[in-house]
C-alpha cells in the first residue's frame, strides 16, 4: 500500500511551504483546508487495523433503487482519485487533489464514506485500479457507477461495456461530455439507445448522462428505454456563475478564456428551472452532478436545492475530511424534501 498522507504534515509542507502562513491564508480553499486542520475536524492518518469513526448511527443515510440495486442516496465522486477539479483558472488544484489524495488516503476516504453510509462511488474507468484494489479484500465493496464513452460501432461499444461489467460495474452510463459532444455536433440518438440496450443485455443497469436539457429531453422524445439520468443540476446564483445573458448551450464544452463573462469551466447547469421543471415530468430516477457547480456553493444549499426540486441521488466530490459533515448535510437535506413537487423516482 502507497505511503499514508497525514494532513497536517502534507498541509504544512505544500500549502505553507516557503510562502508562510500569510501567503497559504491567500484563498477561501485554502483557510478552509488548514481550519480543518487546526480544529480537528481533518482525521489523521490511520492504522492499519483501525477503523474510521463516526457518530452517523448505521442506516442514517437513506437510500432508494435503480433497476433493483440499492443506492445511497449520496454518491462520492471518483475525482478524489483522478483529480478533476473544475477549477476554473486556478492552475494548482487538480495537482493539489491528486498529491493529497495518495492511494492510502483514497482508501481512507472510502472506508470513512462507508462507514458513514455512502455505499456508491462515481467512476471514470480509468480509477478502476485503486477501486479495485479497495475492493479486492473487503467484505463490504463499495458500489460504481461508471462512465463510458459513446461509441458507434457496435462491437467496439459492446465491448467496451463488456470491459466494465468484467471489472464489477455495478451500474453504467454514458460520459457527460462525451453525450453532449454526439448531440452538439448533430450525432444519432440511436447511438445512444445501442448504448443502453448493449448494456442493458449484460444485465447492468443503464444510464445517460448529459449537462445539457436537450439530453434527457431528446431520450424520453426518443423513448430511449434507459434505467436512469445522470444530469447536472446546480442553482445560478454564485459568484463564478456566466451571465444569464451570457449563456450558451454546450458553453461548457468550448470554453472562451478570452472572454471574461463567458463560460470557462465555471458553470454546468444554464437554466436549473427548466431543468427542475422538465425533470418533474419524468419517471425514470434522477442522478444530480455538479450540484456545488465544483465547490462554489455550500453543500448546504446545494443538496437542499437538489433534493427538494427533484433529484433522486447526488454526487459529491469529497475530501476526507468532508465526508462526515456532507453526509449529516444529505441526511437533513432528505428529512426536509418531504414535500417536494416531484415523487420519489428511486
Amino acid at each position: 500500500m502507497a505511503d499514508r498522507t497525514d494532513r497536517r504534515c502534507f498541509l504544512a509542507r505544500g500549502v505553507l511551504g516557503a510562502a508562510g502562513i500569510g501567503a497559504a491564508y491567500g484563498s477561501i480553499e485554502e483557510k478552509t483546508l488548514w481550519a480543518a486542520v487546526q480544529d480537528g475536524s481533518a482525521q489523521t492518518a490511520q492504522g492499519e487495523n483501525d477503523k474510521p469513526k463516526t457518530d452517523i448511527p448505521p442506516g442514517s443515510l437513506p437510500c432508494g433503487k435503480i433497476a433493483g440495486v440499492s443506492l445511497s442516496r449520496l454518491f462520492i465522486g471518483g475525482n478524489l482519485i483522478g483529480g478533476w477539479a473544475h477549477s476554473r483558472d486556478l492552475m494548482y488544484a487538480s495537482k493539489l487533489f491528486t498529491s493529497y489524495n495518495t492511494e492510502a488516503k483514497v482508501f481512507e476516504t472510502l472506508e470513512l464514506a462507508q462507514a458513514c453510509g455512502i455505499n456508491t462511488i462515481q467512476l471514470d474507468p480509468k480509477c478502476w485500479p485503486v477501486v479495485s484494489k479497495f475492493n479486492q479484500d473487503r467484505a463490504t465493496k463499495i458500489q460504481t457507477m461508471v462512465c463510458i464513452p459513446l461509441i458507434e460501432d457496435k462491437t467496439g461499444m459492446n465491448d467496451a461495456i463488456k470491459g466494465q461489467v468484467d471489472l464489477g460495474a455495478t451500474l453504467i452510463y454514458s460520459h457527460g461530455g462525451v453525450t453532449d459532444a454526439h448531440m452538439m455536433n448533430g450525432g444519432t440518438m440511436g447511438v445512444v439507445g445501442q448504448m443502453v440496450d448493449l448494456i442493458k443485455a449484460q444485465g447492468v443497469p443503464a444510464g445517460v448522462g448529459g449537462h445539457s436539457l436537450n439530453m434527457p429531453m431528446a431520450c424520453e422524445r426518443e423513448n430511449i428505454d434507459a434505467d436512469f439520468y445522470v444530469k447536472t443540476f446546480h442553482i445560478d446564483r454564485y459568484w463564478s456563475a456566466t451571465p444569464g445573458e451570457r449563456r450558451k448551450e454546450y458553453d461548457w464544452m468550448r470554453g472562451d478564456s478570452s472572454d471574461h463573462d463567458a463560460n470557462y469551466d465555471n458553470m454546468w447547469c444554464n437554466n436549473p428551472e427548466e431543468t427542475a421543471a422538465f425533470m418533474e415530468t419524468v419517471e425514470k430516477p434522477w442522478v444530480a452532478f455538479k450540484v456545488m457547480a465544483a465547490g462554489a456553493i455550500n453543500p448546504r444549499v446545494a443538496f437542499s436545492y437538489a433534493y427538494r426540486h427533484g433529484a433522486d441521488f447526488i454526487i459529491a466530490g469529497m475530501f476526507d475530511f468532508q465526508v462526515e459533515a456532507d453526509v449529516k448535510i444529505a441526511i437533513e437535506s432528505l428529512e426536509k424534501a418531504d414535500g417536494r413537487g416531484r415523487p420519489w423516482r428511486g
